[in-house]
């Protein structure tokens, strides 16, 4: 199972942190960071394989794949944010994780406003049938 690597990797990742941070520091964040990438690109690896999931589902519903699309982008931004925020905090950057959590909302928002324009477009088609 999947899963194992990566547990496997960070555990890996964290020891060769935790050996090399009270000798050399500087090298210790490097092979944090290092393991970090290592991680995420072991995930998006496994994440391309089903990305063909989304677009069944996209044209099972009738959902625009744009829409589909934009969903996807603002669900991998909230996680990279959290990661990178997360990687922040372990290096005592609590302000820059802070403020890296912020934009990231913010990025979030203005993916959102499509699909609010959509939905309320829609809203808008059934308000006009009712009445």
């Amino acid at each position: 199972m999947e899963i194992f690597q990566l547990v496997g990797i960070a555990f890996i990742t964290a020891v060769a942190a935790l050996l090399l941070k009270g000798t050399k520091p500087e090298l210790a964040f490097a092979v944090t960071i290092a393991g970090s990438i290592i991680l995420l690109l072991f995930t998006f690896e496994l994440f391309r394989d089903s990305i063909s999931i989304f677009s069944k589902i996209a044209e099972a519903t009738g959902i625009q794949s744009s829409m589909v699309k934009i969903l996807l982008k603002m669900v991998g931004i909230g996680y990279l944010v959290e990661f990178s925020a997360g990687i922040l905090n372990d290096f005592g950057q609590n302000s820059v994780a802070d403020k890296l959590v912020f934009c990231g909302k913010v990025v979030v928002l203005i993916l959102a406003v499509p699909i609010l324009e959509s939905v309320l477009t829609l809203i808008g088609q059934l308000l006009g049938l009712i009445s």
